[in-house]
């Protein structure tokens, strides 16, 4: 049994592959389409084309998929076993044999594997650099993979203060075994549903079949991910601002989630960080 496959049994992690496999049997051309325009709407650009692109966990593939659409050369890799095989089964389906979209298994905290890789012009870490269990070193390890006047994109789950500390029970309770996610599911899934039954009277339309606009993603699925995402760590805007900009970061685009979810930010490499 491998690292990863001890931490699920062991409940320190949630099997974010086997939901993103369950994902992908809904993905579309409308899916796809709406997550090429999240990446360059976030980034600020028209397009991708001759950019080098690493996808720093890639899950489901869908954003190396749609990156590479747009032009990128791309380099995806993911630690979980699960989600190097979905964006393996992506790259067959629609690139198959394409030598400009690279896919391998390997961890952001791992050092020499980074090292091996080299820089790229955007470095895209959406939602991931959280669940490696030690997100400070993660958010400091990314940093040489950015080539100098090039993008760093990571979005980090905001710091909900107590309430983080509920969810992370939460999430804790769910990695535990079959019970303990029964419980969850049982609990959480309807009070999920009922908000976003009551979004959809007060905006007028069906949030459950809009929510792909939301870079193409599943409503499910990221309820699933959000009740079992562990390992969870969070962050405060001015803290993530203050610690890019000590190495020689520039905030281009910040999205806030406001609450729930995800702080998104992208990142200039104004020049080469020297550490101490």
């Amino acid at each position: 049994m491998n690292t990863f496959e001890q931490e699920v049994k062991s409940g320190e992690r949630f099997s974010f592959g086997r939901n993103w496999r369950s994902f992908l049997s809904n993905l579309n051309e409308d899916r796809i389409k709406e997550s090429e325009k999240s990446i360059l709407r976030l980034l600020e650009l028209d397009s991708l084309k001759g950019k080098r692109l690493l996808d720093v966990g890639s899950g489901s593939g869908l954003f190396s998929l749609a990156a590479r659409r747009l032009g990128a050369t791309v380099s995806s890799f993911d630690y979980d076993p699960e989600s190097v095989a979905c964006t393996n089964y992506l790259r067959s389906k629609f690139f198959s044999g394409d030598s400009s979209w690279q896919i391998q298994q390997g961890s952001v905290l791992d050092v020499d594997f980074l090292k091996s890789l080299g820089t790229f012009d955007v470095v895209y870490a959406w939602g991931v650099l959280h669940h490696t269990g030690n997100m400070w070193k993660a958010l400091e390890n990314v940093t040489p993979l950015v080539d100098t006047n090039s993008l760093l994109c990571v979005a980090i789950y905001n710091d909900q203060r107590r309430l983080t500390k509920l969810w992370r029970k939460v999430k804790t309770l769910y990695c535990s075994g079959i019970v303990g996610k029964f419980i969850v599911c049982a609990t959480l899934l309807p009070y999920l549903f009922s908000r976003a039954v009551v979004a959809s009277i007060l905006k007028r339309e069906n949030v459950f079949s809009t929510y792909k606009k939301n870079r193409g993603m599943s409503i499910i699925h990221d309820w699933l991910d959000w009740l079992g995402g562990l390992p969870f760590e969070v962050a405060k805007i001015d803290d993530i601002f203050r610690y890019y900009r000590d190495r020689g970061f520039t905030l281009q685009n910040i999205v806030t989630s406001g609450g729930l979810g995800c702080n998104q930010f992208v990142f200039i490499k104004a020049h080469a960080y020297q550490p101490g």
